[in-house]
């Protein structure tokens, strides 16, 4: 009887795996990717996230040409005044991915006048 409990035990926890195997990857599948300004990260895209239905998990994917632009997170008060704080990570490889976290996150172009020229985002993901 022993060996059977154990065999059981085993066959169990296997189904545990699968199954939590099973709902990791649904997850991925209801995620979606989105790419920013739908023609690319670039000038007068404020605005570009207004109607749109985010969810936690879901990929902003910043496309733009190498030098012209970077993307940046910072905070609310920052992104209302346009300042990118000295201590900013930049990210600016020209293909820059973020996964949404549930909440407002605060992108900004890190190139000095280009926030004020229409180049920030607040996507609100439920």
């Amino acid at each position: 009887m022993h060996n059977q409990e154990k065999n059981i035990n085993v066959m169990l926890w296997a189904v545990v795996v699968v199954l939590l195997g099973v709902m990791l990857e649904s997850n991925k599948v209801d995620a979606t990717v989105w790419n920013v300004g739908d023609h690319g990260w670039t000038f007068d895209v404020q605005g570009w996230e207004s109607g749109k239905n985010f969810m936690a998990g879901d990929t902003l994917v910043f496309n733009y040409k190498v030098g012209d632009h970077s993307v940046t997170i910072v905070n609310e008060s920052n992104y209302k005044e346009c300042i990118v704080p000295e201590d900013a990570i930049i990210y600016s490889s020209g293909h820059d991915e973020f996964v949404l976290n549930k909440g407002i996150t605060y992108f900004t172009c890190g190139i000095l006048g280009h926030c004020t020229a229409g180049m920030h985002i607040a996507p609100n993901a439920a």
